[in-house]
């Protein structure tokens, strides 16, 4: 169970005096305080590394924050007045004027249990205060230590219980390539309820894939469909593809080591489609470079050479990243991202190996935030 809970800001704890308060605390304790608006790509990447596998950067950039930095290093971060957040349990609050959202907020293992935490707690506060909300929403708090902490900090009311498994399940289909291993973590997820999926069917291109076997070994109907490029033309390729995920009925096609460059009419046809990418992408899909939590600017590696490309470049970041697909090779909206660094990892199969429990992660997480926006 989670719950809302609803603080009043009508108070002077959240007036100008005290985010000068705020500014002085934290500069006693030897950090500077940041307001960032909008997008920030370094913090965005901070947070996916800090908090994986989550979401939090998608919040952050939707609306405002403040950031905690010690030197060159962040240290925490609490954003506000986010915008346009389409999880259910915020539905209800679209309409209030009134009400400004709170969060999300965290602060680094290693600055927890000094000042920090109650500093940025205010900052936001006092943010939402001068856009004129005279109520600040904090939304999906979860656990008893943490919803006390909140009431006893601000004063906060519950205003809505609710679970986050609703007991809806979605039907899925699964494209993969490879050996599967993606397929069977989420396959086993969703049989044990930790994801809403019934995984119904898989579709492979290759029909020497070892995900075959695992969609069978797991009672998923599998269907290899593959194409002979010497004698059939590419559109009637890409048209018994479509067909052959048709005939499953899917909510939602993952691609999981899917190799074949999908046509538009697929993405038309299965516009609920999300595509793992063994890359760290910019959470802007028009960009063609990418941040990392050090403050680094990568190429953003699109396309099938990502891991190989990753280790020419001398690149010290790799990652996952679950997308939407659209026409545009890996150009889709993000739903979760993970960095990893590369450290001494010189060859594709070890940096592989290296992604794999992070790209299960990371793909459990952006099916549970796909699950949540419906």
């Amino acid at each position: 169970m989670a719950v809302n809970l609803l603080a009043a800001l009508d108070d002077e704890r959240y007036g100008p005096s005290a985010l000068a308060r705020a500014h002085e605390q934290a500069a006693r304790a030897g950090y500077t305080l940041r307001r960032t608006d909008g997008a920030d790509a370094r913090l965005a990447a901070w947070i996916d590394l800090r908090f994986a596998p989550s979401w939090w950067s998608f919040e952050a950039n939707a609306g405002s924050a403040w950031v905690a930095e010690r030197g060159a290093e962040i240290a925490g971060f609490a954003a506000f007045g986010a915008r346009g957040l389409p999880f259910r349990w915020l539905r209800r609050w679209h309409t209030r004027g009134d009400v400004g959202i709170f969060g999300p907020y965290g602060v680094a293992d290693e600055h927890r249990g000094g000042a920090i935490g109650d500093v940025l707690l205010t900052a936001a506060l006092c943010g939402l205060r001068a856009m004129n909300y005279a109520n600040a929403l904090i939304p999906a708090v979860g656990g008893e230590r943490l919803v006390a902490m909140y009431v006893r900090r601000t004063r906060a009311a519950v205003v809505d219980e609710f679970g986050y498994d609703d007991g809806a399940r979605f039907r899925a289909t699964i494209l993969a390539s490879g050996a599967g291993t993606n397929a069977r973590n989420v396959i086993e997820r969703a049989r044990a309820a930790t994801l809403p999926l019934d995984v119904t069917a898989l579709v492979v291109n290759d029909p020497h894939a070892g995900a075959l076997a695992v969609a069978r070994a797991n009672g998923v109907d599998a269907t290899a469909v593959t194409w002979n490029r010497a004698t059939e033309p590419r559109a009637a390729y890409d048209a018994r593809v479509i067909d052959a995920v048709a005939r499953t009925e899917p909510q939602l096609v993952l691609l999981l080591g899917w190799m074949h460059l999908l046509p538009a009419a697929f993405v038309a046809r299965f516009p609920h489609t999300i595509n793992l990418h063994p890359s760290f992408l910019p959470l802007d899909p028009a960009s063609d470079e990418v941040v990392a939590p050090d403050g680094t600017v990568l190429p953003a590696l699109r396309g099938a050479r990502a891991l190989r490309d990753t280790l020419a470049l001398g690149l010290r970041w790799a990652g996952a990243t679950v997308h939407a697909i659209t026409a545009a090779t890996d150009r889709g909206a993000v739903l979760v991202r993970v960095p990893v660094p590369v450290g001494d990892t010189s060859t594709e199969d070890a940096l592989h190996e290296k992604l794999r429990p992070v790209e299960f992660a990371t793909v459990a997480a952006a099916i549970r935030r796909w699950g949540f926006e419906r």
